[in-house]
C-alpha cells in the first residue's frame, strides 16, 4: 500500500492547529471590524466558582477560563501608558448592569455591564474598542463580550491582569482586529437615556 506523505503531513498540521486554538478560537479576517458586530462563542462553566478572568495588557485580550480551558476569548481595550490598567491579581468587587460614569469629563456616559475589580474607579465594562491602549485604566469590552462575561462571573471571581497570558500566541492571535475609531458618535441624548441599556440587553447600540 502506498502512502501519500504530503497528505499525511497536511492532515497532521491541520489537527495540531485545531488542537492549539481550541473551541473558542475565531479565525482572523485580516480587515478591521467594529466591536458591535463581534459575537464571541462561549462555553458555560461546569463550576462557576472556578472561573477566572485573565487579561493580557500587551495583546489586549481577555480570556474567561475554568482551569486550563478557555470558555471565551475576546479583544479588549486597556489603559494607556499614562493611565495603565492595574496589574496583579484582583477580586471582582461589584457588578452593575446599568451603570453610568459619575466623574467628569463624561459624567452620565453609560458604562454598561460594569464589573469592578480595583477600587471604585477601575472595572471592566462595555466601551468602544481600539487596537491600541486607549482608556484611563478601565478595561473596555465589546458589547456582546461584556454581556456574556457579566452573566458568568460572580462577586469574588479572580481577575488576573498581566502583560501577557499563555494563550496570546494561539487563541489570542486568532481573534479579529476590532477598531471602532471610524464609527460615528451616537447622539448624547441617546447615550444619556434609558434606551441605551434596553438596547444593550438586545446586543445592539443606537443605529449599529
Amino acid at each position: 500500500m502506498k502512502f501519500n506523505l504530503s497528505r499525511i503531513v497536511s492532515t497532521a498540521l491541520l489537527v495540531s492547529v485545531a488542537l492549539g486554538l481550541g473551541a473558542c478560537a475565531t479565525v482572523p479576517t485580516g480587515k478591521p471590524q467594529n466591536s458591535l458586530s463581534f459575537d464571541p462563542p462561549v462555553k458555560q462553566p461546569k463550576n462557576p466558582s472556578n472561573v477566572k478572568v485573565k487579561l493580557s495588557t500587551t495583546a489586549q485580550r481577555l480570556y474567561l477560563v475554568e482551569g486550563d480551558e478557555v470558555l471565551l476569548a475576546s479583544p479588549i481595550s486597556v489603559g494607556k501608558s499614562a493611565s495603565p490598567t492595574p496589574a496583579g491579581v484582583h477580586t471582582l468587587r461589584a457588578k452593575t448592569a446599568n451603570r453610568r460614569r459619575v466623574s467628569s469629563p463624561g459624567a452620565g456616559y453609560p458604562m454598561t455591564y460594569w464589573m469592578e475589580f480595583y477600587g471604585p474607579a477601575y472595572g471592566m465594562h462595555w466601551g468602544f474598542i481600539k487596537p491600541y491602549p486607549s482608556t484611563r485604566g478601565c478595561v473596555r469590552l465589546p458589547l456582546k463580550t461584556a454581556k456574556k462575561v457579566f452573566d458568568i462571573v460572580r462577586v469574588g471571581t479572580q481577575i488576573h491582569v498581566a502583560s501577557t497570558q499563555p494563550w496570546d500566541a494561539t487563541i489570542g492571535k486568532s481573534l479579529p482586529v476590532l477598531d471602532d475609531s471610524t464609527l460615528p458618535d451616537p447622539p448624547l441624548a441617546y447615550m444619556l437615556s434609558p434606551q441605551v441599556f434596553a438596547d444593550a440587553r438586545e446586543g445592539k447600540l443606537w443605529q449599529f
